[in-house]
């Protein structure tokens, strides 16, 4: 028995990196376990200390290669955690895959390998209650490894940390700047969750909430949330322009909600006004903001915005968004159930409208490449086109999806930050002005950046199968019809003012 100067004694019978397993001796070859130090000459590892002495105290020559290395991985994965969790307090050691608040989706590879990163408090970190993201991270003193870590831990390291996709914080995640979001419309079903979701994000340093009414309440309400972003409220028309002063992104969700029975045609009459009047105010107070229409029905209401938009002379397409990333969401998580997927690895892309059967969910170019029988493709079809009836029922006549809906919403917002921000690789479906087919306006995947749209992904309408080309040719005559629809109102107001 040996004494360790820093931690006590060592048994002579300790298995050490460079002690041959199964020869007869009781030490090791060099006597380092031997030695008053805490590491042995030739030790591999970077760190000899107390868990691996301690673990092999209680071990002999008579384990295997196997067992050994393993034991070798097992600690050198402890103490390089170890070390990194206790070298600066300001520091973070974040390990996971590379995942964002988005659907993140490069044309390539769905998932992107894990990596290893360091990242200071100045760096942006989006909240992972929104974000499609698995990363585990560890910080200072705590962390919150939850079932399946081990497996994590493993696949971050191997093989040997893989060099060559390591990145430094400041390639992963864009600096941090502060953005004012405005919700017009934020004390009804959709506008209240809304608000809860955007005030955790951390690029949000103001939110702006407007309504007609009983805004005031929400405002005192959401502003107890210990989440950095300042609250304000504005109530009525008078205070509408105030509300817009200096924002970054609009989102609007106002409009009365849909009833069972309703089709989102039903809505147009009501939502139409309500809409025309608050983008005709987000044209005069700010001009250069993305724009994002919530209200139903989206493809009706979003030309309406870009006529308005025009007549005030301030229309840039790149920066008008129909959110259609509901229906995203959905085709998502009804295929990751169906087929018994990690919802976080499955993207399926959403093109056309935003109603019915304009809605036509891509689902051969699911991510991750998944085969569907002709009835499933159908069922999935079907069930993603009218999730929106489905939820109306549920609720009987008590509201239409707003929990899911501001979800959806706030993702799209995050991804816009992110984009304001500076990254480079956000992707979203979107309703948007487009030369993608012959139609005006049409909803597929587009790149997000600083001033807007910056590319439309084309390449998912190609390949198609027979049966989404057939939904595809079909669906376009009724898109048209709510384009034409939400363009003619706009023209008749215009006719009814210069009447007067």
């Amino acid at each position: 028995m040996a004494l360790d100067g820093l931690r006590g004694p060592i048994p002579t019978r300790s298995v050490c990196p460079c002690f041959s397993p199964g020869s007869s001796g009781s030490t090791c070859t060099c006597g380092g376990c031997e030695a008053v130090r805490p590491t042995c000459p030739t030790d591999p590892w970077p760190h000899g200390g107390y868990i691996y002495k301690k673990f092999c105290s209680q071990v002999n020559a008579s384990f295997n290669k196997e067992v050994i290395t393993l034991l070798r991985l097992w600690y050198c994965l402890t103490v390089h955690i170890v070390k990194q969790m206790a070298s600066a307090a300001v520091s973070t050691l974040s390990i996971g895959s590379v995942a964002s608040y988005s659907t993140q989706a490069t044309l390539g590879a769905r998932s992107k390998h894990p990596v290893v990163s360091y990242c200071t408090p100045k760096f942006f970190r989006g909240f992972s209650g929104l974000k499609a993201s698995s990363s585990v991270s560890f910080e200072s003193e705590a962390s919150f490894l939850g079932n399946g870590s081990n497996a994590s831990l493993w696949d971050s390291f191997k093989p040997k940390l893989d060099r060559q996709r390591l990145r430094s914080s400041n390639q992963l995640l864009p600096q941090a700047s502060a953005y004012k979001v405005a919700i017009l419309g934020a004390a009804g079903g959709i506008g209240q969750p809304l608000a809860l979701l955007i005030k955790m994000s951390p690029l949000v340093s103001v939110l702006h909430l407007y309504d007609i009414a009983n805004v005031k309440g929400v405002t005192a309400d959401l502003s107890h949330c210990n989440t950095p972003s300042e609250v304000l409220g504005f109530t009525g028309p008078s205070e509408l322009g105030n509300s817009l002063k200096g924002v970054d992104v609009v989102v609007i969700p106002a409009g009365v909600p849909r009833k069972p029975g309703m089709t989102h045609d039903d809505l147009f009459n009501i939502n139409a006004n309500i809409v025309k009047s608050l983008v005709e105010a987000v044209a005069d107070n700010a001009p250069d903001a993305f724009i994002h229409i919530i209200s139903n029905p989206v493809n009706s209401i979003v030309p309406i915005a870009a006529e308005i938009l025009k007549q005030k002379g301030v229309y840039d397409p790149k920066k008008l968004f129909g959110v259609t990333t509901l229906d995203v969401v959905r085709a998502n998580t009804f295929v990751a159930q169906k087929k018994n997927l990690k919802l976080i690895d499955v993207d399926v892309p959403v093109v056309g409208g935003h109603a019915g059967i304009t809605i036509l969910p891509l689902l051969s170019k699911t991510r991750p490449s998944v085969t569907f029988t002709d009835e499933e493709v159908e069922e999935l079809t079907r069930r993603i086109q009218n999730a929106g009836t489905e939820v109306v029922e549920a609720k009987a006549g008590a509201g239409s999806a707003t929990l899911s809906m501001a979800y959806a919403a706030a993702r799209f917002v995050e991804s816009s930050l992110r984009a304001l921000d500076g990254d480079e690789d956000v992707y979203e479906c979107s309703f948007i002005q487009s030369e993608l087919t012959e139609l005006p306006f049409f909803a597929s995947r587009v790149k997000l950046g600083k001033k807007g749209v910056e590319a439309v992904v084309s390449s998912e309408l190609q390949g198609l199968t027979e049966y989404e080309a057939r939904a595809l040719e079909a669906l376009k005559p009724e898109l048209k019809a709510s384009i034409e629809k939400g363009v003619t109102f706009v023209q008749k107001q215009m006719a009814a003012t210069a009447s007067v």
